[in-house]
């Protein structure tokens, strides 16, 4: 029976992306991920103290900010984690009511309710804090029809997209300890319940582990995998993104494709860096998972995974950090009926991980 939503929220409206150099990361998913941009907020638009870049595809929107003075909260921190996910942004009906309630259950305030307007019609917003400096703004804008928000202006700078259609989850990595916290936050504060649970014996290899439990909203349309670390007996990649991002944060963002043959092929013809699997991966596949779609060889040679469920199958891949701290990754992901989140791919892709954390010198 699905869970009634008691503060409904109707999708992400966006990520906001705190970064050194607004300019040169929209840049970077331009060309590297096939994003176009649409917006921009800086001195030019009224916006005084920031640059702002709005970039889209599919029902994907990114946007990346930078401060223009050294002084600036925001380059607080960009100093401390690098750059990074800083605002989840919930599209809710009433921005105020969903601010409200947040408050009552728990929440810890970060914007009281505001209202911005301008020719494109009317934004209402308000935010909430989450695991360390992450955000939860709630954004109400029903009929708005400008750029992106008042302060913007549209841009329309077109890229050739790689099939990029939703964001599927979005994963904070926690403190040692603090994962269940997170999971009683998103539960008590804002409905959503437990969809699944994975546990160190789920999720570990010869040297280190962690556990996982994914939260999703009422309506299953927003789910937020969260990590902890668990003892092993070298460092494990929960660790050296709490490390390195001086906290917790969010580790990647798993984007949704129907097609994940082309659109891998596109992103490595960009240059996107992905993790890789020996080829012993793929000669059990076929017993693993049973019929599919895909021709195996199309697969291996991009270095792909797939998994099984109850439901049907899925089809993921895993780039390597987009940072030079090792910090933030990605995930395509394409669902052929699964509901699931790569079970059966574990051991073989936190092993990649753990291969590229030796190279670093983390392990």
């Amino acid at each position: 029976m699905e869970r009634e939503d008691v503060l409904p929220i109707q999708g992400i409206d966006y990520l906001e992306y705190y970064v050194g150099n607004a300019k040169q990361a929209a840049y970077f998913y331009r060309k590297g991920f096939g994003f176009q941009m649409t917006a921009y907020a800086g001195p030019e638009t009224g916006v005084r103290d920031r640059a702002s870049y709005v970039l889209e595809q599919g029902e994907v929107r990114l946007v990346f900010t930078t401060p223009l003075r050294p002084e600036h909260p925001i380059m607080e921190h960009i100093r401390r984690h690098g750059d990074g996910v800083r605002d989840i942004a919930l599209r809710v009906e009433d921005a105020a009511a969903a601010y409200h309630v947040a408050i009552a259950r728990g929440a810890r305030s970060v914007q009281e309710p505001t209202v911005s307007e301008d020719e494109g019609g009317i934004i209402k917003q308000a935010a909430i804090a989450t695991y360390g400096d992450t955000i939860h703004t709630f954004i109400e804008r029903r009929d708005y029809l400008g750029a992106f928000a008042p302060g913007y202006e549209p841009l329309s700078i077109p890229e050739e997209p790689v099939g990029l259609l939703q964001i599927d989850h979005v994963v904070g990595n926690v403190d040692l300890g603090a994962m269940n916290r997170w999971v009683d936050f998103y539960r008590d504060v804002l409905g959503f319940s437990l969809f699944v649970s994975f546990d160190d014996k789920d999720i570990s290899t010869e040297y280190s582990a962690l556990m996982s439990k994914v939260m999703a909203d009422g309506g299953g349309r927003i789910k937020f995998p969260i990590n902890e670390p668990a003892p092993g007996r070298r460092k494990s990649q929960i660790d050296e993104y709490l490390e390195f991002y001086q906290g917790p944060g969010v580790q990647h963002v798993a984007l949704l494709t129907d097609d994940i043959i082309a659109t891998v092929g596109a992103l490595q013809e960009r240059g996107i860096e992905f993790l890789t699997v020996p080829p012993s991966y793929y000669e059990g596949l076929p017993a693993r998972v049973g019929e599919i779609a895909e021709p195996i060889a199309a697969l291996q040679r991009l270095g792909i995974l797939v998994d099984r469920d109850e439901e049907g199958y899925l089809l993921q891949i895993f780039t390597k950090p987009v940072e030079d701290r090792p910090t933030l990754f990605y995930e395509i992901i394409q669902r052929k009926g699964a509901r699931s989140f790569g079970k059966g791919n574990f051991k073989a892709l936190f092993e990649a991980i753990e291969r590229e954390q030796a190279r670093r010198g983390n392990l």
